[in-house]
């Protein structure tokens, strides 16, 4: 069973990745569009746990399509789900990786791998959504919710009470802070996304999980439920109440995306439900489908298009034009630029992006074609 509207928030979510993620200059960049530099939310902050999110709401229908094969052969179910997990896990490294083979392959430059950075997005669904298939696979519903409850406050109690060798407690910097600590003391910092510091680290998966669980909850929610207006108001009232308590508890403890703080995790919690509730509304209570078509379109391959897209930006990044620029930056300089300025010139470039990628999506959505970890 595939829930078009969960397919339309999806869709939506990773719309919104590849806009972000591809502007025509990072120089040129409106704020809305940008991720706030440490503590504090922006539109685009929203995104990646949204995603999470719709990971986790989805898990209740895909348990209920494998249950049956589980009980006869655990172990196939148990083999099915390490693999997903690896895959995705790999495909992130690939991406990782990606740019220093193209610059081998293509300009003939030195191939070193030595500083091979080992987290990211697609890593942290990977490890999010396998801790949270384990929970819910072991732990009834109402102690699922003790214990995300327990996570979220146990990281809170980590951040601020667990000393960081020459920062102390309660230090919430990429320096100070204990996620930081952690990673520099188990990947490396030579494997870290700044050195000193990666936003998809491995502590701060933990709370990742718990946004995965929130997508859960309301998952098996609209699974069970009649469809009606009702469930839309409740999964509005229930965000609403989510985006307060977030911004409550963001007072003694900062909303901040690259830690993913508690905070954090319920208020975007309350962003996604929201959002979900709007897409149910649309497309299961007034069947508008013609309003969520075109981002099912993009939603029932949204992990093959982060992956093809990230691919092709890193290509355009290698790839030089003959006066020596980059082929995305002759892209936007000679095609973007003269008619719409730096700035506009950089959003009509990532809407251009989305657009091309919509056509290709649309491609295999005509042809049925829906490519699965």
């Amino acid at each position: 069973m595939r829930l078009a509207s969960l397919d339309s928030f999806r869709g939506l979510a990773i719309a919104g990745m590849i806009l972000v993620n591809n502007p025509g200059s990072w120089s040129h960049v409106y704020a809305p569009l940008r991720h706030a530099e440490w503590h504090g939310f922006t539109p685009t902050d929203q995104i990646f746990p949204a995603f999470l999110f719709i990971v986790g709401a989805a898990i209740p229908f895909t348990l209920a399509r494998y249950r049956e094969t589980a009980a006869q052969d655990r172990s196939a179910f148990h083999q099915r789900l390490i693999r997903r997990v690896a895959v995705l896990f790999a495909l992130g490294l690939v991406l990782n990786a990606s740019t220093t083979v193209l610059e081998w392959a293509i300009n003939d430059a030195p191939l070193d791998l030595s500083t091979l950075r080992i987290m990211g997005v697609l890593q942290r669904i990977s490890l999010a959504y396998l801790l949270a298939v384990l929970l819910v696979l072991a732990c009834a519903p109402r102690l699922q919710v003790l214990v995300v409850g327990l996570v979220l406050l146990a990281y809170w109690a980590a951040l601020a009470l667990i000393p960081v060798p020459g920062h102390g407690p309660g230090v919430l910097t990429p320096e100070g802070s204990l996620p930081g600590y952690i990673d520099r003391l188990v990947l490396t910092p030579a494997h870290l996304y700044q050195g000193w510091f990666d936003p998809e680290g491995l502590l701060s998966t933990l709370p990742a999980a718990a946004s995965v669980m929130f997508g859960v909850a309301a998952g098996a929610w609209v699974k069970n439920a009649a469809v009606s207006s009702r469930v839309t108001l409740g999964l509005v009232a229930a965000g609403l109440v989510c985006l307060l308590l977030g911004a409550l508890w963001g007072l003694v403890l900062p909303i901040n995306k690259q830690l993913w703080t508690s905070s954090y995790v319920v208020f975007t919690a309350g962003g996604s439900l929201v959002l979900l509730g709007l897409c149910y509304e649309v497309m299961e209570v007034r069947r508008w489908s013609w309003l969520g078509w075109p981002f099912q379109v993009m939603g029932v391959n949204a992990i093959t298009l982060f992956f093809a897209s990230g691919i092709v930006a890193r290509l355009l990044s290698v790839v030089h034009a003959a006066d020596g620029r980059s082929l995305q930056l002759w892209i936007f300089e000679e095609l973007f630029v003269p008619w719409a300025g730096q700035v506009d010139g950089s959003l009509a470039f990532a809407l251009a992006t989305v657009l091309v990628w919509w056509l290709v999506l649309y491609g295999l959505y005509r042809r049925g074609v829906i490519i699965r970890l």
